[in-house]
């Protein structure tokens, strides 16, 4: 693994690697099918330049600008002109509703936004509501500024011309590496989320943690998927590539994938769980229908004590299949089945997890090939430690976390920050146990537990694990229901999502009632595994998805309401 490189701020990243990695290609652009551009890094470093140079030019220094749009290299580039010497990022979800986004950026006192097409007429209305300082309007997309909106290229062309003429505002600007220069919105409604402060410390300290765990270089490529402006997308994905030299490209999409990975000859993805679930899924209907499957399942068990390069040779035809250069697939945002991370494994497909939060920005721990345990997301990176609060009987606690990845605290926010900044102490608010290798196992949110009447504590993630391992079962979402004849005595129930035609097929069954049955069966089974007091006792079929965020995580209120509302 290559030594670490030391930085302090993402200027100081963008300049000491500017030579290094100079000529190395940043990003391949699609322009369209089978056609290509490649931006080099030094290029990056010079669009960073020329940006940030005309965003002081007209009057943006030290003021708080927002990013919003699809994952591209406008977005990156916009994103780091504004961190590295003009003012404060706010990077803004692109799914959230008009009326959200308004509230989102009156509170957080945006004075400019660089948005890609698509949010021009919500930007342009909110721009003249009188409740924000909302002044400009940069355009990713447009060639020229037109009708008062900048256009960023005009603006990165004007800004290499100040740069000729001996402006170096942006380029000599100090960066205070401990005050907030990146806002970021934890999910939840407008009402209820909190703007996370983090500072280039913070992130710098993260990014040559994952150096120091990942060994990554120039000759990778990372395939871009998840939503840029969440933490884990923006500095494992985005941030970790120009630090490292890498070369990113764009996702066309969740249906494109697989084919991405073909076209572009990825090596690393950083994705949530339900993507390799989906991929994994893909694999087996494709093997299923060269008739290999039993062959291959033969071959698993033959090979389950080799290492992971010969797995990966016996079975070249799957890797082929992802594109046949996959070195890494980390997994992060929510939890990873045990039994998905170790069928990828057993083909040789090195598969890890990741965990963090927006507060810790955001990686806390990492599996890696060398400290691998199924089910566990690794020991925690070299600045972060980490430790257990309040462990009941079995072992479980808070995980708490301290180090210099931490955030400054929530803005604007003294209650929430004390509560969850206690000390040098992070809470993450996450259950978890660490056996006694350092190998942190998560076990769910300390607000989901439901607690019985006899004071056992049930995690819903657990039993939701074992739920999904059930062939034809997409997601499932587990709850307490209170029994009418005795509010204290909560019952567990689970409401399934399947896939019919795999259920039809696996169980030979073909009406609701038969469907339900056959279900229902397996549900005992799963029961079986457990203490009695987790048993099941009632369930829902649907087919429809279950709310979840941006990043793929059920989203436990939202999905209770429905339920509630479905049945009164």
């Amino acid at each position: 693994m290559s030594e670490r490189l030391q930085i302090n701020n993402l200027k100081e990243m963008l300049n000491k690697t500017k030579d290094t990695y100079g000529d190395k290609p940043a990003y391949k652009i699609k322009i369209e099918e089978g056609k290509y551009k490649t931006i080099s890094h030094k290029e990056v470093r010079e669009m960073v330049d020329s940006l940030g140079t005309a965003l002081i030019d007209i009057g943006l220094k030290d003021k708080r600008i927002a990013v919003i749009g699809e994952n591209r290299y406008e977005w990156e580039i916009a994103y780091l002109s504004i961190v590295c010497g003009t003012g404060t990022v706010v990077p803004l979800d692109k799914s959230l509703p008009e009326n959200e986004l308004n509230a989102l950026i009156a509170r957080s006192e945006i004075e400019a936004i660089v948005y890609s097409n698509k949010y021009e007429e919500k930007l342009t209305k909110i721009k003249y509501n009188k409740n924000n300082k909302l002044k400009h309007l940069i355009s990713m997309d447009n060639l020229q500024n037109v009708d008062g909106i900048y256009s960023q290229k005009e603006l990165i062309d004007k800004g290499r011309e100040l740069i000729e003429k001996g402006n170096r505002e942006f380029i000599d600007a100090q960066i205070d590496n401990e005050k907030m220069n990146i806002m970021l919105f934890t999910s939840g409604t407008t009402s209820n989320s909190k703007v996370v402060a983090l500072s280039h410390k913070n992130i710098c300290t993260n990014l040559m943690d994952i150096g120091n765990a990942l060994d990554i270089t120039t000759d990778d490529t990372f395939l871009s998927v998840l939503p840029i402006h969440h933490v884990f997308e923006c500095t494992v994905g985005f941030l970790f590539s120009l630090y490292k030299g890498a070369q990113t490209v764009f996702c066309d999409g969740l249906k494109h994938i697989v084919k991405n990975l073909n076209e572009y000859n990825v090596t690393v993805m950083a994705c949530v769980p339900g993507i390799y679930e989906r991929i994994f899924g893909m694999i087996r209907k494709q093997i299923d229908k060269q008739g290999k499957l039993e062959e291959i399942l033969k071959k698993e068990e033959q090979l389950k004590d080799s290492t992971m390069e010969e797995r990966k040779k016996a079975f070249k035809e799957i890797h082929d299949i992802i594109g046949g250069r996959v070195k890494l697939f980390i997994s992060g945002a929510a939890s990873l089945s045990p039994n998905i991370e170790e069928k990828y494994r057993l083909l040789g497909i090195n598969l890890v997890q990741g965990y963090g939060l927006t507060e810790t920005s955001p990686v806390i721990a990492i599996g890696t090939n060398e400290n691998h345990r199924t089910g566990s997301v690794g020991k925690t990176v070299p600045s972060v430690e980490a430790k257990l609060i309040d462990i009941n009987s079995e072992g479980v606690g808070e995980l708490i976390v301290k180090g210099d990845s931490i955030a400054l605290g929530y803005y604007d926010n003294p209650e929430a920050t004390r509560e969850a900044f206690q000390g040098d102490w992070f809470h993450t608010g996450d259950l978890a146990k660490i056996d006694k290798d350092g190998y942190i196992f998560i076990c769910g949110r300390k607000k989901n537990v439901i607690v019985l009447k006899n004071g056992k504590n049930i995690f819903p993630e657990e039993i939701e694990g074992l739920v999904n391992k059930i062939e034809g079962i997409k997601e499932s979402f587990i709850f307490g229901r209170q029994q009418s004849d005795d509010k204290e005595n909560i019952k567990i129930n689970v409401k399934v999502v399947y896939d019919r035609d795999i259920i039809k097929n696996t169980y030979k069954v073909e009406t609701e009632e038969e469907i339900y049955k056959a279900i229902y069966e397996k549900i005992k089974e799963v029961n079986s595994q457990m203490p009695q007091y987790k048993s099941i006792k009632g369930m829902i079929l649907t087919e429809e998805p279950l709310i979840k965020t941006t990043t793929n995580k059920i989203k436990r209120q939202e999905n209770l309401n429905e339920i509630n509302k479905s049945e009164n």
